[in-house]
């Protein structure tokens, strides 16, 4: 059977809280037996994502901006260098079952919209970039949560209604 992948989506430039929050998630991701994938970078979230999966046992992948390893987080067991540059925002949310994404700006905002676009739930942690922005991404589903696990109890309900 092929493992569940749940997306976390932010900047690489993010504050204290939304660094704990991506971290807290990384590691609720990996206590729940999912995989996390990530943009790969070391800072922000994406390294705060990776972390905390990594330190409660979880697998881990990244796709790379870049096209070098080098520009990898040491927290990812899968470092996938794709040179796409924000393309690879695309690989991101169509590799994920379900999107988690925290405060971000272009990069992130992008995601969210291709998530919806493409019909990924979206569950937007600790920030609301509003409905009426999210309401025309697409036919996605997307929900608010305010605690990584308020977010993953909505990781939970989308993956039930998609049988997984």
């Amino acid at each position: 059977m092929r493992k569940t992948v749940i997306g976390i989506m932010g900047g690489c430039q993010a504050d204290e809280n939304t660094v704990q929050l991506a971290y807290n998630a990384g590691r609720l991701i990996a206590e729940n037996g999912w995989t996390l994938l990530n943009g790969g970078r070391p800072a922000g979230v994406m390294d705060a994502s990776s972390k905390g999966a990594k330190e409660a046992g979880g697998t881990t992948i990244g796709v790379l901006f870049e096209d070098d390893r080098q520009f990898a987080s040491e927290y990812l067991d899968y470092v996938l260098p794709t040179g796409l540059g924000s393309g690879r925002n695309i690989v991101n949310v169509l590799s994920s079952d379900v999107v988690i994404a925290c405060a971000g700006s272009g990069g992130t905002m992008s995601e969210i919209a291709m998530g919806l676009r493409f019909e990924r739930p979206v569950v937007l942690l600790g920030f609301d970039p509003g409905s009426d922005f999210l309401d025309r991404c697409g036919a996605g589903k997307w929900k608010l949560a305010g605690t990584p696990e308020e977010a993953i109890e909505h990781v939970k309900e989308f993956l039930a209604e998609l049988g997984r």
